[in-house]
């Protein structure tokens, strides 16, 4: 049996270890380091949560990459058409990890009630479109659907119902200017709301109805195999930037391809700083914990100075006994991690099963509860971290016991 481990074990599993007068020391080290890991998790959790929940949401509404023409053109409106006969729809073979493209057109208008109006952009989008991520945020009626004739059935936002007092099953007249001459009487179509959508994104929000993407070429004088632009969905966006540089190199010259990265940069820099405020907060909560815990090592081997003296006048050399002490607080510090795990992670997985903790203002971060996003691998590494560092931290204070001579530390009381 290891010799350092087996006296460590006797300390810890001693009955004075528990009421000696280090004991409320240990008691406080093991609560920092608890309470420093339940902020941690949380902050790593809700930081990486939040963030994939923004990101998630700008996808939705334009997909990962944009294929478009290669023109000056840089609104969201479509003006120069797009062939449907490429290479890559509908289904995008030469490059990996492409989960599926789909074909849309923009087209703006004004949007005519009895009692008010509102612009807007209509996106048109066809029996291709994925659907599946605009689900969660259907909040009443249904999703509409495009496979069949031609449909006068749209989606819109119930921020925009509630501005313009319309709801499910109610229809309205929308206006459409000519895009060859934005002076003639505009296009005039009837549309139905059949489902009300809320992501929580105002400024997308506020300014997007989904409509069948028939309307749009029918109004620009397109042919049916021509559309505005083609929205591609990745797999994994962490590969985004590598995946979009790829698409450009595998589609023609007359094709420009931008990710919602560059269309998005601003709330984009913004999610990134998550990142670095998560890295400030586990700084903080290690240096606490460590500190905590060097008083408590200081505090161990202060009451134990009498058995470092026996043992090395018995021939321990100083590594050994310094071993038994980090031995200890290792013990103490998973004692710390167990709680701050089964603290952290219960509330977490509490939060993210029955959403109890609000924003108290979503505007600010585009939803209005806290999203947890909880993964096994960097809990462990998390874990395995704060565990190294603290005991890294204790070789300086653990120092202390080299210092120590046996004819005085045997009389010490």
């Amino acid at each position: 049996m290891n010799f350092e481990f087996y006296i460590a074990k006797r300390l810890i599993t001693g009955k004075e270890h528990k009421i000696s007068i280090s004991a409320p020391i240990i008691k406080i080290a093991i609560s920092a380091i608890a309470i420093g890991l339940v902020m941690m998790l949380i902050a790593i959790a809700t930081g990486v949560g939040l963030k994939y929940k923004i990101r998630e949401k700008v996808a939705a509404f334009n997909g990962h990459i944009q294929i478009s023409n290669y023109d000056n053109n840089r609104s969201e409106v479509s003006v120069a058409p797009v062939s449907i006969h490429q290479d890559f729809y509908p289904e995008f073979t030469t490059v990996e990890d492409v989960s599926h493209v789909q074909a849309v057109a923009m087209k703006g208008g004004v949007i005519r009630t009895e009692v008010t109006f509102d612009a807007f952009i209509a996106k048109g989008v066809g029996a291709d479109y994925h659907w599946d991520v605009f689900r969660e945020y259907l909040v009443t009626g249904r999703l509409p659907d495009y496979s069949g004739e031609i449909s006068e059935e749209v989606l819109l936002s119930a921020l925009m119902a509630n501005r313009l007092r319309l709801e499910v099953g109610d229809t309205f007249y929308a206006l459409f200017p000519k895009q060859e001459d934005a002076l003639k009487a505009p296009n005039q179509r009837k549309f139905t709301i059949v489902g009300l959508y809320d992501s929580g994104f105002e400024e997308l929000d506020s300014k997007y109805i989904f409509t069948d993407i028939r309307h749009i070429q029918r109004m620009n004088k397109w042919t049916p195999d021509q559309i505005g632009n083609f929205e591609v969905f990745l797999n994994n966006f962490d590969d985004l930037d590598e995946k979009a540089r790829e698409i450009y190199g595998k589609t023609l010259s007359n094709l420009d391809t931008r990710s919602i990265k560059e269309s998005y940069f601003q709330i984009f820099e913004w999610i990134g700083l998550f990142d670095f405020n998560i890295a400030i907060i586990i700084g903080i909560m290690i240096i606490v914990g460590g500190i905590n815990m060097i008083t408590a090592l200081l505090v161990l081997i202060l009451e134990r100075t009498q058995m470092i003296g026996i043992l090395k006048a018995l021939g321990s050399s100083n590594w050994s006994i310094r071993k038994i002490f980090l031995y200890n607080a290792a013990y103490l510090i998973s004692i710390g991690l167990f709680w701050g795990n089964l603290i952290g992670l219960g509330v977490l997985l509490l939060q993210q099963r029955y959403r109890l903790f609000k924003f108290p203002n979503p505007k600010e971060y585009y939803i209005d509860y806290i999203p947890v996003h909880l993964d096994i691998f960097t809990i462990i590494i998390l874990n395995i971290g704060v565990l190294f560092l603290c005991l890294l931290m204790l070789l300086i204070p653990s120092y202390i016991i080299t210092k120590i001579t046996p004819v005085k530390a045997i009389k010490f009381e």
